[in-house]
């Protein structure tokens, strides 16, 4: 039971409630101090393209995990890499559809502050989520691990 708990990445929070916090917050912004920063129909296909773009990520990602029967919550212990699928492109395609899917909604409703606040997540994620999962990663796959991040990004 004690291992268990050890064998994660000790994140400082969970990634989705962080882009949720952040963009209501954004938003709340961009209600109490609205500014327009694109044209409405601008922001509907671009914030349509990314939403979608998000999803096709997140659900190719949910289905690499499963299928290597590894744990897609970041705080319970990974049991394989995965680097087959949209993992071949991305060593965080979760991460990167939350960045589109947040992305998206910043667009469709035109939040410049939403947008603004996306930079001061991604340091956070950077610094709270994925750093601690790479340190975590290659100290319970080691060499397996280091070749798979030599060979795919980060992000994109």
């Amino acid at each position: 039971m004690k291992e268990q708990i050890l064998d994660n990445p000790g994140i400082i929070a969970f990634p989705p409630a962080l882009y949720t916090g952040t963009l209501l917050i954004g938003l709340l912004l961009d209600f109490v101090f609205p500014i327009d920063f694109l044209p409405r129909s601008v922001g509907l296909v671009l914030g349509m393209l990314a939403i979608i773009c998000a999803g096709l990520f997140a659900i190719s990602a949910f289905r690499a995990m499963n299928s290597a029967r590894t744990a897609i919550n970041p705080s319970q212990p990974t049991t394989a890499i995965v680097s087959d699928g949209v993992f071949s492109l991305s060593r965080n395609p979760i991460y990167l559809s939350l960045t589109l899917l947040y992305m998206g909604i910043t667009l469709l409703f035109s939040a410049l502050w939403a947008l603004l606040l996306l930079l001061p997540l991604l340091v956070i994620v950077q610094i709270g989520v994925v750093k601690r999962e790479e340190i975590y990663l290659e100290r319970k796959f080691g060499d397996e691990y280091l070749c798979y991040k030599a060979r795919v990004r980060r992000w994109v």
